[in-house]
């Protein structure tokens, strides 16, 4: 099984990531495991597949919204976010509001171009589960975290800018 980073640890990813066919067909689904269904099949299933005994999650594309899965954040355990390429973020707008408006408390998952010089900035958008793309070294990649040891900007991880930190201080 694959390898991920989840909360600032290496693990095993128990997750079947589903994908529709090259024709856009839905994908089939297993009855047993937990498995992330595209934002389309939720949408046309969801009923079913919240039913399903392993969990269900759900992935969104960069041109799906927060609001697309607002109203059943209660029934998702993980939101899984694909970044198709390395220059579109749009991926980190969708984590902080599923954070910040929708007070999303589930996992949020990182999947596509998810590399080692973005994890910083994923973690402080919202994200905590990272799907490394092929090729990248887990544990070597987890040492992005520790690159910069503080930030100015308020993010979802301090939602304090550094100045006012320090007037706490």
């Amino acid at each position: 099984m694959a390898k991920l980073i989840r909360n600032l640890r290496v693990e095993t990813d128990n997750w079947l990531l589903l994908k529709a066919g090259a024709d856009g067909t839905p994908p089939a689904v297993p009855a047993e495991g937990d498995v992330i269904v595209p934002l389309s099949l939720w949408q046309l299933r969801k009923d079913a597949l919240a039913a399903r005994s392993g969990k269900t999650a759900v992935w969104l594309e960069s041109k799906d919204s927060a609001e697309d899965v607002a109203a059943d954040l209660h029934r998702l355990p993980l939101v899984a976010i694909h970044f198709p390429s390395i220059a579109d973020g749009r991926g980190y707008s969708i984590a902080r509001l599923l954070r910040e408006r929708h007070g999303y408390k589930g996992e949020v998952r990182a999947i596509g171009a998810v590399f080692k010089d973005v994890l910083l900035g994923m973690q402080r958008c919202g994200f905590d589960t990272y799907a490394l793309r092929d090729g990248e070294d887990a544990d070597e990649a987890l040492r992005a975290f520790d690159d910069l040891a503080d930030t100015y900007q308020a993010n979802v991880v301090e939602p304090l800018p550094l100045f006012r930190r320090r007037a706490i201080i």
